[in-house]
């Protein structure tokens, strides 16, 4: 795993400044402290920070191909580097090294953009094709891998892994992106779809773009898209058994590791799935960590340990308390850009714990999305039966009133806050799982910003590019648009974002098998009733596990990997969801209005609201904008 930067310059004779470049490739030093490379020609600089994990004595970048035609910096894994070694050494390609980066450099001579198709893995690459005089830039398939870009009042194009790399650049535009303000209240996070910074994009999940000497950059194409539209009739044996073999193999390629390799393990049935078949397929005991909480409802430790005796795991656990708090600088400082999933602080811990034991670690991550997992999923799909039975119109004048009447019950289980439920029935499906995946509503958001905020906003709403997502994906049901919305828009935004950034700050890759692309297209084409049935989520998965996980952890309850931050802002953090309310950093810019902040505040540390997210959202903010305007 490793980090990557670039300069590419508008006029092809141009000389970039080695210096500099330099400067952007080591604020991401953490994402490859066992060495450097930099490679620099006319009109173009290519740099890497590289963790060692295949071959770990070759494989230098940037890279270059034996003909010297190309160049590469590389950040991932491609899974079947070794076949497509094989494929394209049957073609007449020699190889020099024993890693998957000069596979990637051999594919591109031979398939040119349609290698991508070919590549099983998680990789972010630059590419610089001296004959072509073009830079070709490519994210993997559900944006496991970050690429974020800039374009230079001097025209040179500029890219990096992470922000940080960017921001090393005196050029780059600092201006905040209003949009990515109401879009950061709305989710969490800012989207791929824009930055938080007015001058930098991201390159979408599954996409590619080329940029030559003299010309604007070319627009991001599409190079991958997951479709919902099929679906299987296989028996529930035959589909049991496909399921079993794609879950296999998966996990045994990203078992490819010439350095010390273990799992992540929640207690939940997608880490468990990945431990259980990790362990029937190495030759000694599966590392695993896990993380607990100081409030029992939400501990999973027994779970996670009772998985560990299971299959003989070489296990280790801690536990995450009010203390940790003091780490959200820190946590800040991984994210660049407000990042405010709370579950960020104990995924932080559980890769720095791993990071104790092992370089690589397997996660579950990505089966919630492909096979229905969430509960939003089993209320969405049960809404979805509701609204085809009643028209729209008739929906609205029905539940709209409803809703309005009917108290907000916050504390309440999601099945007995009414309230939600029929402002979900009064609006479409789209609209409604919109707010479901949420943070803030737009109500709320209503509230707290400052009329100038809205005025910069210019009516601009942040569910509507979700919305449009759902209504355009390419699907046969509401579960099947809920799924893609959160596969294309949820997973590379929050998920991935999040196990990206706090395993690589501590320099450990995280490998997400349940993330084959494989797999998921086969969950993709089960019918709605192998994914969603009978009040439970992941059906498929978890009747294909059946025989090697225990029943308790199967069938139990989901609790998500869940910060208790609710009851910390009524103890221990109160003072400091008061402060985030007050902070003098995010009065001053304008956006909000400060009388609704403060009453966020106190509406939660009394009771009388769970503002718990909304709180985490501020804090989180306010030291985004404060590492911002430091750099």
């Amino acid at each position: 795993m490793c980090g990557i930067a670039g300069l590419f310059a508008r006029e092809a004779h141009a000389q970039v400044d080695r210096d500099l470049l330099v400067r952007m490739r080591d604020r991401m030093v953490h994402r490859g402290p066992d060495g450097a490379g930099l490679w620099c020609d006319d009109g173009i600089g290519l740099a890497h920070r590289r963790l060692s994990v295949i071959d770990v004595e070759g494989s230098p970048q940037p890279m270059h191909s034996p003909d010297g035609r190309a160049a590469i910096v590389f950040n991932g894994e491609i899974y079947n580097y070794r076949a497509l070694r094989s494929e394209l050494a049957g073609l007449g390609h020699a190889f020099r090294t024993e890693g998957d980066t000069e596979v990637i450099l051999a594919a591109w001579r031979q398939w040119g953009a349609d290698c991508l198709a070919r590549f099983d893995g998680m990789f972010a690459f630059a590419l610089y094709d001296r004959e072509r005089r073009q830079l070709f830039l490519a994210r993997d398939r559900f944006g496991v891998k970050p690429l974020f870009t800039a374009l230079l009042p001097d025209g040179t194009f500029a890219f990096a892994s992470e922000l940080k790399g960017l921001l090393a650049h005196p050029a780059l535009d600092r201006t905040i992106d209003p949009l990515a303000i109401e879009d950061y209240f709305a989710w969490g996070y800012v989207p791929d779809h824009r930055s938080m910074l007015a001058g930098v994009d991201k390159l979408p999940a599954g996409h590619y773009r080329i940029v030559e000497h003299g010309k604007p950059p070319h627009p991001p194409v599409c190079w991958y898209d997951i479709s919902f539209e099929r679906r299987e009739t296989m028996s529930a044996q035959e589909e049991a058994e496909a399921l079993r073999a794609h879950l296999g193999t998966a996990v045994a390629s990203r078992m490819v590791s010439d350095v010390p390799i273990g799992a992540f393990l929640s207690g939940g049935v997608d880490s468990s799935a990945v431990v259980a078949l990790m362990a029937d397929r190495a030759s000694q005991p599966v590392t695993t960590c896990s993380i607990g909480f100081d409030v029992a409802d939400l501990d999973e430790t027994a779970h996670a340990r009772l998985i560990a005796e299971k299959f003989g795991s070489a296990h280790h656990e801690r536990i995450v308390d009010p203390a940790m708090f003091d780490r959200i600088d820190a946590l800040a400082a991984m994210f660049d850009e407000p990042f405010a999933d709370a579950s960020a602080l104990p995924t932080a811990a559980v890769c720095a714990l791993a990071r104790e034991h092992v370089t690589v670690a397997l996660s579950g991550d990505g089966a919630d999305e492909a096979f229905a997992g969430y509960r939003r999923h089993v209320f969405h799909a049960a809404e979805e039966r509701a609204r085809g039975a009643l028209p729209l119109p008739l929906r609205r004048a029905v539940f709209g009133p409803l809703a309005t009447l009917y108290p907000k019950a916050d504390w309440a289980p999601r099945p007995l806050r009414a309230k939600t439920t029929f402002q979900s029935l009064a609006l479409s499906g789209e609209e409604a799982y919109a707010r479901a995946l949420g943070v803030m509503s737009p109500e709320l958001r209503g509230r707290i910003f400052s009329p100038a905020m809205k005025r910069e906003l210019g009516g601009y709403r942040a569910e509507q590019p979700l919305i449009e997502l759902m209504r355009n994906a390419p699907a046969r049901s509401g579960l099947d648009r809920a799924q893609y919305a959160d596969l294309k828009f949820w997973l590379p935004g929050d998920i991935l974002t999040k196990v990206d950034r706090t395993s690589m700050a501590v320099s450990l890759e995280a490998r997400e098998p349940l993330l084959d692309h494989h797999l998921v297209e086969l969950a993709a084409r089960l019918p709605d009733t192998r994914r969603v049935s009978g009040g439970q989520g992941k059906l498929a998965l978890k009747q294909a596990m059946e025989g090697t996980l225990p029943q308790q952890i199967l069938y139990r309850p989901k609790q998500g990997f869940v910060l208790p931050i609710a009851q910390w802002f009524r103890s221990e953090l109160k003072e400091a969801a008061r402060a985030a309310a007050r902070s003098e950093r995010l009065l001053d810019t304008g956006w909000f209005d400060a009388a609704a902040l403060s009453q966020l505040a106190e509406d939660h540390i009394a009771g009388r609201r769970d503002h718990a997210r909304e709180l985490w959202q501020l804090l989180m903010l306010e030291r985004s904008v404060s590492l911002l305007s430091n750099n």
